[in-house]
């Protein structure tokens, strides 16, 4: 029987608003790929994201133009040249993942090789706010043992201060999502090296971040926009010292675990991230940060609703995916 694939765009309203430095959204908007064959189902979820030229019409045309390859049989590695990384490949990607593990009644853990893969430390990620708000988001989550703070932009070490008073037990990642200057970048590394800060991400635009090469790095510092694939790598080296694989950049987890391995092989320190989604998109992702050194996979914590089934998540530890979800 041949493949059928179905593409549905959904919204999932989050729990307030969530504001990073290019601005806020109140709902997440998904777009699930559904790949059907032999009486089973494979699900795969992307989140669209502005900062790369995605829209919501952009993805689903990007699927629209593999549909014929991918129900004609392409596989997971025909899709690294059929279509090029982002979202609407990571979507087709984890289908054909969670296809194959139903129709094959091999779990996607046992491809990996996790032989028991355990519950992981998530951060939860803070809103960008002003400090007295942001201290208020912290005290209310000073029992998580890793929080993920938005930062990026003027008097962000009064932000980086009232957070790590507020959350005094807890680590803290700092996200400045571009936001910062080679004007105030030396001070503000100052200052988060002070104030016990484990991680900085993307402090400085991607492509005009060369500066990291040439300054001390008194807090370890992680490339988000500036890596998406194994290729990137090269350039970083020298420049960062952790990256942030998130697989609606990578284009799928086929890719991320090329890109997890070169980033191990070439001494970064790897983060596993995430946008905005449902349980169904962190669900492979869980899988890919089993060896990771930061986890940020919060992402249906921040929603006023997640789909059913979803990931179990006690405080801060998210457990691996059940095959009712995905894999």
């Amino acid at each position: 029987m041949s493949r059928v694939l179905s593409v549905e765009d959904e919204r999932f309203p989050i729990a307030g608003t969530f504001t990073i430095s290019r601005g806020s959204k109140t709902e997440a908007e998904v777009i699930t790929c559904t790949i059907a064959e032999s009486g089973f189902v494979g699900r795969g979820e992307c989140v669209p994201y502005k900062r790369y030229g995605e829209t919501l019409a952009s993805v689903r045309e990007q699927i629209e133009a593999a549909r014929r390859a991918v129900e004609d049989g392409a596989s997971r590695t025909d899709l690294l040249n059929l279509m090029t990384p982002g979202a609407a490949r990571n979507a087709v990607d984890c289908a054909l993942w969670d296809l194959e593990a139903r129709t094959s009644g091999i779990h996607v853990t046992s491809r990996l090789g996790l032989t028991a893969p355990r519950p992981l430390e998530t951060a939860y990620t803070l809103s960008l706010g002003e400090p007295e708000a942001m201290a208020a988001q912290a005290r209310a989550n000073a029992a998580r043992p890793l929080l993920k703070v938005k930062i990026g932009g003027d008097n962000d070490i009064a932000r980086i201060r009232a957070v790590t008073v507020s959350a005094p037990n807890s680590r803290i990642i700092l996200d400045a999502n571009e936001g910062w200057t080679e004007d105030n970048i030396a001070e503000n590394l100052t200052a988060a090296a002070e104030l016990g800060i484990a991680l900085i991400e993307q402090p400085l635009p991607a492509g005009a971040d060369q500066i990291l090469g040439r300054i001390a790095h008194p807090v370890p510092i992680c490339a988000d926009e500036s890596v998406h694939i194994a290729a990137d790598l090269g350039k970083l080296k020298g420049v960062y010292d952790a990256v942030n694989i998130k697989l609606d950049k990578s284009g799928g987890l086929t890719a991320a675990l090329e890109l997890r391995d070169q980033a191990r092989a070439l001494g970064f320190q790897v983060m596993v991230g995430c946008m905005v989604g449902t349980s169904l998109a962190m669900a492979p992702a869980v899988l890919l940060a089993q060896d990771a050194d930061f986890v940020d996979l919060d992402g249906p914590l921040l929603l006023a609703r997640d789909r059913a089934p979803g990931l179990i998540y006690e405080g801060s530890m998210v457990s691996p995916p059940l095959p009712e979800l995905w894999g």
